[in-house]
């Protein structure tokens, strides 16, 4: 065989070396801001979590009668606390604790007193920080994955996706818990 021919097919296999170490390494990083944006998510939910304690103990001075809409809020919140599934049973987890905590909202709603005191106002800013903060988080995650997702599945780099056993993402979808509603304007 002669030296250039053995030159030309060392080339190509350097040049195919390349070329799938550098689509598996974008699949690689690809992984690594999912799972990084993830962090991002878990962390916001968490700070919910925290929050939702104060906010129903707030709540249960001024609306004794309400005890079932507390304990339901409170299941949700261990339920969704405890959730370490895949992002979509923990997407069904959050949507059971943001229902729950729609119906307490709605109970405050009936204690005007409860509505204007200092300390659940400053509950409920937080709650709606949180919530924005936590759809942030939340966009930002279901941003990589779709990136990623598109790595895994588009040639050429199926291929090596596939080889190497990357597998797609799910996304992270959830309401908000505390929807800002636009007031009615009447003229």
């Amino acid at each position: 065989m002669s030296p250039v021919i053995i030159a030309i097919v060392v080339a190509v296999a350097l040049l195919l070396f390349l070329w799938v170490a550098f689509m598996y390494n974008g699949l690689v990083r690809g992984r690594n801001h999912c799972d990084e944006a993830w962090s991002n998510v878990d962390t916001e939910l968490k700070r919910r979590y925290n929050l939702i304690p104060n906010l129903v103990d707030t709540v249960k001075g001024y609306a004794a009668y309400e005890r079932e809409t507390m304990e339901s809020v409170t299941r949700a919140r261990n339920t969704a606390l405890a959730s370490q599934g895949s992002p979509a049973s923990q997407a069904r987890d959050e949507n059971m604790l943001v229902d729950s905590l729609r119906r307490l909202l709605v109970v405050v709603e009936k204690y005007p007193e409860l509505k204007a005191s200092e300390n659940f106002l400053k509950l409920q800013e937080e709650l709606i920080n949180t919530e924005d903060r936590i759809q942030r988080a939340r966009r930002f995650y279901n941003g990589n994955v779709r990136d990623y997702n598109n790595r895994v599945e588009v040639f050429p780099s199926a291929l090596v996706a596939r080889c190497s056993g990357f597998k797609q993402r799910e996304f992270f979808e959830i309401e908000t818990a505390a929807e800002r509603v636009a007031p009615a304007v009447k003229l």
